[in-house]
């Protein structure tokens, strides 16, 4: 008898964790073997349940859904990470998988398109829902914004902000991280745009996920 997915959820929503497990339990291939409510409880309990498949929610208490999913790659290389949350934007959508997510689905998925997703991504699939596949066509599709030359190089607090900005944070939550104010933070925001010669979050981002100086600005790997 083939065995069983082993799929653990991450999920701090105490009616979207119930609808899972039981639409896990409903699936004869499946398996739940695992059920935490924020990222640290995810790393030290999926260790030993030794999940195949993850669905994991972006906004968690304390760490990220983007930050537990790099430290869990980083302690077991081979768990297959789904995105499974609200947020749309591009940001979060390249830094989950520039993180090691091998999926992202909107929550607004309905249950078979998230078992299909959960058999696909145990294939080798990359399964995306398909507003989230537009917009990386769409990325893709698009010129990456590059700095000017002779650009003045960014601050180290103002690489900090790139870096919290370019993993979806938002102003009060970059704040909160770097221990100073949320206007100290819109004002090294509009310096990175301006030295970037960038208007937006996403082409701020953009110009940070591609790990690579361009136009004497530094933009940190």
């Amino acid at each position: 008898m083939k065995p069983k997915v082993k799929v653990a959820i991450v999920e701090d929503s105490a009616g979207v964790r119930e609808n899972w497990v039981k639409l896990l339990n409903l699936e004869p291939g499946f398996k739940c073997v695992g059920v935490c409510v924020s990222g640290e409880e995810a790393l030290a309990t999926f260790p030993r349940c030794q999940p195949d498949v993850v669905l994991m929610d972006i906004n968690l208490p304390g760490m990220t859904g983007i930050e537990c999913t790099a430290r869990l790659k980083q302690k077991m290389p081979g768990i297959q990470i789904l995105m499974v949350t609200v947020y749309a934007g591009n940001e979060h959508v390249f830094e989950a998988l520039k993180m090691g997510a091998s999926g992202y689905l909107l929550k607004s998925a309905d249950s078979s398109e998230l078992t299909r997703s959960i058999w696909e991504v145990v294939n080798g699939g990359a399964p995306m829902s398909g507003q989230i596949a537009r917009r990386v066509i769409q990325v893709f599709h698009q010129p990456v914004p590059q700095a000017r030359e002779n650009a003045p190089e960014l601050t180290a607090r103002e690489e900090d902000v790139l870096k919290l900005l370019s993993q979806g944070y938002a102003n009060k939550e970059i704040a909160s991280r770097l221990g100073s104010s949320v206007e100290t933070v819109r004002v090294h925001i509009r310096h990175i745009y301006e030295k970037l010669h960038v208007h937006s979050r996403t082409e701020a981002a953009a110009l940070y996920l591609t790990g690579t100086e361009r136009g004497g600005a530094r933009i940190p790997s």
